[in-house]
């Protein structure tokens, strides 16, 4: 993945993510408009937003670092 696809991904999930979504719908609706994108794929993403929104909106970022936490315990499985 290059750093354009990144950056698409990382906006897409700071747009849909919400307090209380699960991982495996942030994924779903991830994959609405990335259909390409492996869930490692999201899973940088994630990191990547994190970093990049860390203080603008602290509670999508929240979310988004329980997600990407989880999907680097399991391994992105």
């Amino acid at each position: 993945m290059d750093a354009t696809e990144l950056q698409a991904i990382s906006d897409t999930l700071m747009r849909i993510v919400t307090p209380g979504m699960t991982p495996k719908q942030l994924i779903k609706a991830a994959h609405k408009e990335h259909p390409n994108a492996s869930k490692k794929d999201i899973a940088r993403a994630a990191f990547f937003s994190i970093i990049a929104n860390a203080d603008q909106d602290h509670g999508k970022v929240k979310n988004l670092h329980a997600f990407a936490l989880a999907e680097r315990v399991d391994g992105g499985s």
